[in-house]
């Protein structure tokens, strides 16, 4: 039985989480935190959860579990995960700190130095789908972005696919069009997600160079591939509570046929337990993943653009469903359990 420790229960993000965790036939929940919330129950927040007993952060017993979720905010995750490992846990970080390799980017996009930059080098950044052989075992997973979740795995067979260069090469910027649910904001409230201006009204925000997740996005697409074209992000909110839907264009030279992108699909998917593809021509919508840890794409063509469809639940596949499913790789457990 594998022993586990939530950091920031009472978030959106923690939550999801401990109802997940809660129902893992190979997991035991031993402790769960909350500054704001400590020495009450978890139902005192979410009447429907268990009656999950919160602590403060320094109360937790480190010492006494596996595996530490982080569910906390950039910088204060970091801070975090250096105890958690010295004390001999493994650590699954649903933050920002360890998704960026190099610090200096790090502390250009979050106005900081890092606090850990010597643990940068070891953290494995969990798209599962991509990083499946690195992490058994690992000590410290950085959990993707939820935004990134849906464009990265979106654009990959694009990207990373053993044909030649010439074939199916992009020309011209990739377009990522964005939009998230309200929950991905978190679950403190500010004047751009209170109900009386989100209902009724659908909003960009941080378009052009100004959202988080976009060197994120831009690190791992030159993993895959140097000379990738610029990537243009817009993101949305929607006034829905959860799901992510990116409609992602792209720009293919040459002569090319909507059957052979998806053979190209079809190819990396095969066999992956929560990526879907729809049919040519289908289009990927939220109410094909809400509640679940899927991830759908559809594929569609408009003369020589490519128009891929992509539907996430934020705070599952984008955040607890795939650092769950990270931890079953880690400890080589069926990756789907405890998963829908």
């Amino acid at each position: 039985m594998i022993k586990a420790g939530i950091f920031g229960a009472t978030g959106y993000t923690g939550h999801a989480l401990v109802q997940i965790l809660a129902r893992h036939p190979d997991v035991h929940l031993q402790f769960a935190t909350s500054q704001s919330f400590a020495g009450q129950a978890l139902t005192a927040v979410y009447p429907q959860a268990p009656p999950l007993p919160l602590i403060d952060e320094a109360e937790a017993p480190l010492e006494t579990v596996d595996v530490v979720f982080l569910c906390l905010p950039h910088a204060a995750a970091a801070a975090t995960a250096v105890r958690a490992l010295q004390a001999g846990s493994k650590v699954i970080d649903l933050s920002a700190d360890f998704r960026l390799a190099d610090p200096s980017v790090y502390a250009q996009w979050y106005g900081r130095e890092h606090p850990a930059p010597e643990l940068l080098g070891t953290a494995v950044y969990g798209l599962t789908e991509w990083a499946r052989d690195q992490l058994p075992g690992a000590d410290l997973v950085a959990v993707p972005g939820c935004y990134p979740t849906s464009v990265l795995l979106g654009l990959r067979p694009l990207l990373q696919r053993p044909l030649p260069t010439d074939y199916l090469s992009m020309t011209g910027p990739i377009i990522a069009d964005s939009k998230s649910g309200v929950s991905g904001a978190g679950r403190p409230a500010t004047d751009a997600t209170h109900f009386m201006n989100v209902n009724d009204n659908f909003a960009p925000y941080k378009i052009g160079r100004a959202h988080r997740h976009l060197p994120e996005m831009e690190q791992i697409i030159s993993w895959w591939q140097a000379d990738a074209p610029p990537l243009i992000f817009s993101p949305h909110l929607l006034p829905v509570p959860r799901g992510i839907l990116s409609t992602l264009y792209v720009t293919i030279a040459g002569e090319w046929t909507l059957s052979d992108v998806a053979a190209l699909y079809t190819e990396m998917y095969a066999g992956e337990p929560f990526v879907c593809l729809l049919p040519p021509g289908q289009v990927a919508t939220l109410a094909h993943v809400t509640h679940t840890n899927k991830c759908v794409i559809g594929l569609a063509q408009a003369g020589a653009t490519l128009i891929i469809t992509v539907a996430i639940d934020n705070l599952l596949k984008g955040a607890a469903g795939q650092a769950v499913q990270n931890m079953n790789v880690v400890f080589q457990l069926d990756e789907t359990t405890g998963l829908i």
